[in-house]
């Protein structure tokens, strides 16, 4: 991958997510998604064996991978990386709604909107491009969610994986996710 000004992260502090999906409601209203449908979600996964049983609490989304199998499976190139920064967008009006994008992300982040083309998170580009956070990151009301460029060490993302111990999710299928998850 080129070497970017922008290297945009997602951190979430599992330690702080109560679950309470404002969240997703954030993302659903900035960026009228339909009902039934969604670009992040929040998971309880429960681990242990009783009576030693711990849960995590994370929300999920798009990981804007570095190597993302969306854009190399999308026969039209409507599934693209943004040229100036990290963010897997997708063109409508080039997709033709065949779904490989769907079937090669190992994340589940793609659905089919109703007029047909796919969609995704898309670290609300809309507004980050303004100098705004995400609309999920903005409305949280724990401030679980970060939002910022990795390739400045002294912003928050940069920071928070430098001082806390983090997971990202499936990093066996070589994705390069860019969303990690504080312990």
């Amino acid at each position: 991958m080129q070497s970017l000004k922008n290297k945009y992260a997602m951190v979430i502090d599992t330690k702080l997510c109560i679950g309470c999906g404002d969240c997703v409601v954030a993302c659903k209203v900035e960026n009228q998604v339909p009902d039934g449908l969604h670009r992040d979600w929040v998971v309880e996964e429960t681990t242990g064996v009783f009576p030693h049983l711990e849960m995590e609490i994370r929300s999920e989304r798009c990981n804007h991978c570095d190597n993302p199998p969306c854009v190399s499976s999308c026969p039209t190139g409507a599934s693209f990386i943004d040229k100036n920064s990290n963010i897997t967008l997708v063109n409508s009006s080039k997709c033709t709604g065949c779904k490989a994008c769907v079937a090669s992300c190992p994340y589940d982040a793609r659905f089919v909107m109703p007029e047909g083309y796919i969609s995704k998170c898309t670290f609300c580009q809309h507004r980050t491009v303004k100098g705004e956070l995400p609309a999920c990151a903005n409305t949280c009301p724990t401030h679980c969610i970060h939002f910022g460029n990795l390739n400045n060490p002294f912003s928050t993302v940069s920071r928070l994986l430098r001082s806390r111990k983090y997971k990202a999710l499936v990093t066996e299928a070589g994705t390069g996710p860019n969303v990690y998850y504080l312990l």
